[in-house]
């Protein structure tokens, strides 16, 4: 029983850590591209047809940023 009185702060401890992370991971943007990272592997770096896709997004992200200002 007295197992308990360590156990539970710690247990405590360990989910509030474990949120606080979450939160960080979220705010600083961690999970804003799920699917590039993905299909990604799909695609030979040296193709030119990727490396037009990937200068079409990257304009269109920093047309994004320009709007959002």
């Amino acid at each position: 029983m007295t197992v308990l009185y360590i156990l539970v702060p710690i247990a405590i401890a360990l989910v509030i850590t474990a949120i606080w992370i979450f939160n960080w991971a979220v705010n600083n943007g961690q999970y804003d591209d799920l699917d590039s990272p993905a299909h990604s592997i799909l695609f030979d770096d040296d193709d030119p047809a990727h490396l037009a896709a990937q200068k079409r997004e990257g304009d269109a992200e920093r047309d994004d940023s320009d709007q959002d200002r």
